[in-house]
């Protein structure tokens, strides 16, 4: 599977769910698209799932996840979840926002939210390609799907959190929406 075939089939199940802000129901569906490829398709999906939070993996971002998810509530875990609900928002988004974070504040679900916390969760998507493996195949995906290396990590928030003056010029818009 290639990044494209990958994102048509995160906007096909968006598409085939009544609520497409509704991750789980998105995952689900996706679930259900990925589990009628070939399982050499299914790994390919996997490996994408692996890249797409690696290259999301950027300090501006986690800031973005900790302004909307409520400020010291968005660990390591939290931001994997964000990034899980960033993808199952799409192409158009996930590359819009990975390239700046502050367009975080133009999504209609923060805006709805702000200046009240939610935490995006996408938990459920970050599974897709495992879920989908176990259904085509009846075993678990094997343990060496990734033939390569996942890019790098440039996430160190350091300090960021703490200092509003600096997360106001990083992420003008976004806190904007969400003041102290």
């Amino acid at each position: 599977m290639h990044t494209d075939e990958f994102w048509t089939l995160i906007e096909r199940a968006r598409a085939m769910s009544a609520d497409p802000a509704d991750t789980e129901d998105v995952a689900e569906r996706a679930t259900v698209l990925l589990a009628g490829y070939a399982p050499r398709d299914i790994l390919g999906a996997e490996r994408i799932l692996r890249e797409l939070p690696a290259m999301s993996d950027r300090a501006p971002l986690w800031a973005a996840a900790w302004i909307v998810s409520g400020r010291g509530s968005c660990d390591d875990e939290g931001f994997d979840c964000f990034r899980g609900w960033l993808i199952a928002q799409g192409r158009v988004v996930f590359e819009s926002i990975v390239a700046d974070a502050d367009r975080l504040a133009g999504l209609p679900e923060i805006r709805a939210s702000a200046p009240e916390p939610i935490e995006p969760d996408g938990e459920e998507i970050l599974g897709i390609a495992r879920d989908a493996h176990e259904r085509a195949t009846g075993a678990e995906l094997p343990g060496d799907v990734l033939t390569h290396d996942v890019p790098t990590s440039e996430a160190d928030p350091g300090s960021v959190f703490d200092d509003r003056e600096r997360l106001t010029a990083l992420l003008p818009r976004l806190t904007a929406l969400y003041p102290d």
